[in-house]
């Protein structure tokens, strides 16, 4: 298996990341870039937050959209009307592509969950043609997701059997200062530059912040269950007063910040 990322299927994540990832996909594309005429392959699209939004900044030649959740390219295909997207199921690690056949080689909110994250930074850059883009971006999960520290740090001051989800959680690959940067260096990119990109995740209430945080992609809600009795309770209670702050309920604004890195594939 090449992913470990557990989904709960399109509408799950849409509610609880992708309306995310529809807000960093355009910083990201500002930062990898798109050129008319060019072949792109976007390596875990997901439901397509940046497939959709490459054609409109490029007149491109086509794009190969990639995912190894086969409910995600499902609900791709559903929402496209664009001839020249073709979305299919496949493995970040195991590209099914031959070598030299893409322009340009797209990651976004992938490579944290990928199993062998360097071999799919070696896959993008095999191919990808000399001279093109290899581009990827996650989150900083550990430092930059206050929202998400929120829950983890409560939870795990709480219920000791939180702390190995709440460092499973916060703690991924690829995920620490350069070093994405650093594998890209080791599978042989080039010219190679580091940024971050930022969004504000805002919430309407509490509800709005809570509900898809437990009920969203991943097992948590499964984990909360198995809680001694009344600590599930207590533990929405800390994190409501956590969002709160004192203050009445209603909507919170969070800034967001993810590691993106581009490098250019050298001559074979």
């Amino acid at each position: 298996m090449s992913s470990n990322f557990i989904s709960k299927g399109a509408d799950g994540y849409d509610q609880y990341m992708g309306r995310w990832s529809r807000r960093l996909a355009p910083l990201f594309l500002d930062f990898a870039g798109a050129a008319d005429g060019e072949r792109i392959i976007d390596v875990g699209c997901g439901t397509g937050s940046l497939t959709f939004l490459i054609p409109a900044r490029a007149n491109i030649a086509t794009i190969e959209a990639i995912d190894y959740e086969e409910q995600f390219v499902d609900a791709l295909r559903q929402r496209n009307n664009d001839p020249r997207i073709t979305a299919s199921q496949g493995d970040a690690c195991a590209l099914p592509f031959d070598e030299d056949q893409f322009d340009r080689a797209l990651s976004m909110l992938v490579l944290h969950f990928v199993s062998d994250p360097h071999q799919a930074v070696r896959e993008m850059l095999r191919v990808v043609r000399p001279g093109g883009i290899v581009a990827a971006t996650v989150w900083d999960t550990f430092g930059g997701m206050p929202s998400q520290r929120i829950f983890w740090d409560t939870i795990a001051a709480i219920e000791p059997s939180a702390l190995g989800r709440r460092s499973l959680s916060l703690v991924r690959p690829m995920t620490f200062p350069s070093e994405m940067t650093r594998a890209f260096v080791g599978a042989g990119l080039q010219q190679i530059a580091e940024s971050t990109l930022t969004i504000r995740m805002e919430f309407a209430k509490f509800d709005d912040y809570w509900l898809p945080l437990v009920n969203g992609q991943g097992t948590l809600a499964a984990f909360l269950s198995t809680l001694p009795e009344g600590v599930a309770e207590q533990v929405q209670a800390s994190v409501r007063q956590a969002y709160l702050c004192d203050q009445p309920d209603g909507p919170r604004s969070f800034a967001s910040v993810a590691w993106a890195v581009k490098g250019t594939v050298p001559s074979r």
